[in-house]
């Protein structure tokens, strides 16, 4: 029985030394990984945000060169058909999209979805200014039909797009 006490004494103030080093362990590789975690939060954002930032200037570029108004008096030729300044205006629309497609990696869903929802609402635009042309109209009579329908649209999906980018750009800040 005395031989049972002395280990007893023994083993108990063992495990509680064992048991509390395991303890102040835990703890401590909690923080280690808190601490890194922060840190690899924190290289992260360094590295994305100048990315973030980009794409949403060039998101908002993209959909200030689609802009109806910006296109036609950019790409104004006022000697082609009507159905060749379509064409080239529906190009010039899919060409400035291509190019940015990318952009979609930096900016959240809701964002990219309003940037292709405005890419397709100014393409309707322009074929429906299209389709109301004759065989004899030109490039200044369908400038001229895109800007009584962005006039009869109000506010363009265009320009609600963009709103709504520098609202979302601003909150990252």
């Amino acid at each position: 029985m005395e031989y049972l006490f002395q280990i007893a004494l023994i083993s108990l103030p063992a495990g509680a030394v064992i048991f509390t080093a395991i303890y102040f362990m835990r703890k401590t590789n909690e923080r280690e990984l808190l601490n890194l975690n922060m840190q690899l939060k924190k290289e992260r954002q360094e590295f994305f945000l100048p990315n973030r930032v980009e794409a949403y200037q060039r998101s908002i570029l993209l959909l200030e060169r689609i802009h109806p108004n910006s296109m036609l008096m950019r790409l104004s030729n006022p000697g082609l058909p009507s159905a060749a300044f379509q064409v080239k205006l529906l190009s010039s629309i899919r060409e400035e999209y291509e190019h940015n497609i990318a952009q979609q990696m930096y900016i959240s869903t809701q964002a990219w979805d309003m940037v292709k929802k405005s890419k397709e609402e100014t393409i309707k635009i322009i074929n429906i200014a299209g389709q109301q042309m004759t065989a004899t109209s030109n490039g200044m009579d369908l400038a001229g039909k895109i800007f009584e329908i962005v006039a009869e649209v109000g506010t363009l999906p265009t320009e609600i797009a963009v709103e709504n980018l520098k609202k979302e750009l601003q909150k990252l800040f």
